[in-house]
C-alpha cells in the first residue's frame, strides 16, 4: 500500500473516530454511560484515541505532520463532547423550560424612592423626635389662608401676580406652607406643636438653587412662654442632628409680615465661605394669632420655613438643584 493510501486510510478513521465518539456522548443519558463512552473513546489505557495516536509509529515521516493536526484536532472535539455530555446530565432536576435555577442569578433593579422624598420622611421622622406632630393642606389654596390670615395686606409686594400663580375662582397655587398652620390654628386650640411639609409654587428664574416648584418643610409651635430662645434652639437641635455636628448656621434679622421679630435662617455651604438661605423664622405675629381666633396675651409661638432641596443638596454635597429635577436615573440612583 502506498504512503498516500496509507495517511488517506487514516484521516478516514479519525472522522470515523470523531463521528462515534460525538455520538456515544451525546446519546449518554446518565452519568454510567457518559463514564463509559469516556473509557471507549478518551481512556488513558486502551481508549480509541489512545489507539489512534498510536497509528502514528506506522505512519511514514512525511504523513505524520498531516495526520498529527488531525489527531488533535479530533481529541480535542472528543474532550469537548465529554465535558457537555457531564454539565447535561450532572443538571439537576429543577431544571425547567431551559432555566438552571442553581446558576447564580441576575440582581433584579430595584426602583427606590427620590432623594427629596427621602428626605422628607427624614425631616418628619427628626422633627417628630422633637414632639412635632405632621400637618398636611391643600396646594390650590384661597387668597384668605395664603396672605389675608397671614397678615399680608393687599398692598404687600408678595401679592405681586408676577410674583405668584393665580388660579380663577379667587384661588391660587400655594407660595409657601404657612397657609397649612392657618388651617390647623383655625381647627384646634392651643398648644400646637406641628410641621407642615409639601410642595410650594413660585415664578422664580429657575438656577442652581431656584426652582418655580419647590418643597417646604413649616414648623409651628404655639404655648404659653415660647420664646425666641425655644426657635433658635429647636432650629439649632435640627441642624447639628441633620447637617451634622460640625454645620454652621446663623441668625440674621428680616421682616416677614407674619413674624415679629423675624430672622433669616443660613448655613455655611459645604463648607467654604459661602452662605445660603435655608430658611426664614420668627416669633408668630400676634395679627396672625387673632386671625384665627386666639388671644395673643395669653399665647405665644414660634414659626419657621425651610427648604427641603437646599437641605437635601446640603447634605448630599449636591450644588444644582435642577439635577434633582431631571430625572437622570444615573444620578437618582446615587441616593
Amino acid at each position: 500500500m502506498s504512503t498516500a493510501d496509507t495517511l488517506s486510510t487514516a484521516l478516514a478513521d479519525l472522522e470515523a473516530l470523531e463521528t462515534s465518539g460525538k455520538a456515544a456522548f451525546g446519546q449518554a443519558q446518565t452519568g454510567d454511560a457518559v463514564e463509559a463512552a469516556r473509557i471507549e473513546f478518551l481512556g488513558l489505557k486502551q481508549g480509541r484515541v489512545k489507539s489512534a495516536q498510536e497509528r502514528l509509529k506506522s505512519l511514514e515521516s512525511g504523513a505524520k505532520r498531516e495526520y498529527g493536526q488531525r489527531f488533535n484536532a479530533v481529541k480535542q472535539a472528543l474532550e469537548v463532547a465529554w465535558n457537555d455530555a457531564k454539565t447535561r446530565v450532572e443538571r439537576p432536576a429543577s431544571v425547567a423550560a431551559g432555566i438552571d435555577v442553581t446558576l447564580p442569578g441576575q440582581k433584579p433593579r430595584l426602583g427606590h424612592r427620590h432623594p427629596l422624598t427621602q428626605t422628607a420622611d427624614e425631616l418628619i421622622d427628626l422633627f417628630g423626635r422633637f414632639g412635632f406632630a405632621v400637618a398636611r393642606g391643600p396646594e390650590v389654596e384661597d387668597v384668605r389662608h395664603n396672605f389675608e390670615a397671614l397678615n399680608i395686606p393687599l398692598s404687600h409686594p408678595a401679592r405681586d401676580p408676577l410674583d405668584n400663580f393665580y388660579l380663577p375662582g379667587g384661588t391660587m397655587l400655594r407660595s409657601q406652607t404657612s397657609t397649612v398652620q392657618i388651617r390647623v390654628m383655625e381647627n384646634q386650640p392651643p398648644p400646637v406643636r406641628v410641621i407642615a411639609i409639601g410642595r410650594v409654587y413660585r415664578p422664580d428664574t429657575v438656577d442652581a438653587t431656584h426652582s418655580f416648584m419647590f418643597h417646604q418643610i413649616e414648623g409651628l409651635m404655639v404655648d404659653k412662654g415660647v420664646t425666641m430662645a425655644d426657635l433658635k434652639t429647636v432650629l439649632r437641635l435640627f441642624a447639628e442632628s441633620y447637617l451634622g455636628k460640625d454645620v454652621q448656621i446663623r441668625f440674621r434679622p428680616s421682616f416677614f409680615p407674619f413674624t415679629e421679630p423675624s430672622v433669616e435662617v443660613d448655613m455655611l455651604w459645604h463648607g467654604g465661605d459661602r452662605w445660603v438661605e435655608m430658611g426664614g423664622a420668627g416669633m408668630v405675629d400676634p395679627n396672625v394669632f387673632r386671625a384665627v381666633g386666639y388671644d395673643p396675651e395669653e399665647v405665644t409661638g414660634f414659626a419657621f420655613g425651610l427648604g427641603i432641596e437646599r437641605l437635601c443638596m446640603r447634605r448630599h454635597g449636591i450644588d444644582d438643584i435642577r439635577l434633582l429635577y431631571q430625572n437622570d436615573s444615573r444620578f437618582l440612583s446615587q441616593f
